[in-house]
Order: C-alpha cells, then structure tokens, then sequence
C-alpha cells in the first residue's frame, strides 16, 4: 500500500517531506503534484522504479523520460547546452516547459532517447516539488501520471492513492493539480528549435 502524505500547498511540512525522500532513496515510486500535472517519480539510478513506471503508464522504450530538476545549475549537470540554447532556457525557467536535450554521461543510458541518445529535463515553478528537490539534493526521474487509454491525467492525490495504491509506494497530496501538460520543445537538433507538444509554457519564444 501507498502511503498518504497530505501536504500544504504553499507551506509543505519539512517533516513529511523528509518521510517521502526517505522512501525515495530506499528505492521508492512516487506519485506527486506539479505545477502542470500530478507526476511519477523516483530516483534517477532506480532502474525497478523506471520499469515500474513504465509498466504503470505502458511505454515503449522510445519514451522521453523527464528529470525534474531543482534549479538551472542542477539541470546544466544532466544536459549538454550551448550558449544559444541557454539564453532560451534561462527565459523560460522555472515554468510549464519540458526541453529536450542531448544527455550527459550523468544520465544513465537506460534513459536516453534509443536514438537520439537524449533526455528531457524541466525547472517547475511548484512550491511543493522544489521543496521536495530541495530536500532530495538531486532531480527525479519522471513522467506524467497519464495512464493508457486516459485521455487526461489523474487531478487528486485521494483518486490517484485509491487506483493505484499497490503500485506505489507513496503519494504526495498538496491539492488539485491542471490537466494541462508541459509545452515540450526539442532543442537538441541543428535546425533550431521543434515544438513537440503544446502546452502550459506560451510557444512563442520558440517559434
């Protein structure tokens, strides 16, 4: 069963945070609020926590994973940025964007794009998911809680721990999150920036 952490919004409870950060770094799953949608998420070296997720979500193996990072100095540890792709970055963070970009030896190769050898990264803006970065010192590996053949995410914390309570080890509620996904823009190809998927980050600086 999963635990049931019900956290304030605006002023999250250090204590419980820490309770959940424990459980990740035991090798936890993870369903937790964002400033788009609710999130599954786990340690970035936590391969059963990968292939929980995607045996949860159905994802084939040419999936972008996401890391959820805390700040841009933690995101520029997992991606390879040039200087024109992060004056772009810099202006849209922290926000409703997801961006794709070529991985760095930090990132596990089980999470690079088979490919394009990439990865997506993100900043949130939601005060609950930077103080549970904040505490966990490092990002997570993450993916939308949008369960196949759903047309949208889960949007309560009580829904998500009613379905899916034997398939995580704790749920984080801080409240109703959108059903509106990140913007992903693709900027790890030559010919400039691809705008993926619209969403919650306005598309025009990318356009």
């Amino acid at each position: 069963m999963a635990r049931y952490f019900d956290v304030h919004p605006d002023n999250p409870q250090p204590r419980l945070l820490a309770q959940v950060v424990d459980l990740l770094r035991s090798g936890g799953l993870i369903a937790y609020p964002t400033d788009s949608c609710y999130a599954l998420g786990c340690r970035v070296g936590n391969r059963d926590g990968l292939e929980r997720i995607r045996e949860i979500r159905k994802l084939d193996d040419k999936h972008h994973f996401t890391l959820i990072c805390q700040d841009f100095a933690q995101l520029g540890q997992y991606v390879q940025i040039s200087n024109a792709v992060f004056r772009l970055v810099k202006a849209s963070t922290p926000g409703g964007y997801t961006f794709i970009l070529p991985a760095t030896r930090e990132v596990p190769r089980q999470l690079w794009h088979p490919k394009k050898r990439t990865i997506g990264v993100r900043i949130p803006s939601h005060t609950v998911t930077q103080a549970l970065l904040a505490e966990l010192g490092e990002p997570l590996l993450s993916s939308t809680l949008l369960l196949a053949g759903e047309d949208e995410p889960m949007t309560q914390g009580w829904e998500i721990k009613e379905r899916l309570d034997h398939l995580l080890d704790a749920v984080i509620d801080a409240g109703e999150c959108g059903t509106t996904m990140t913007t992903v823009v693709d900027l790890s190809g030559d010919d400039g920036p691809e705008i993926v998927r619209l969403g919650t980050g306005d598309p025009a600086p990318f356009e």
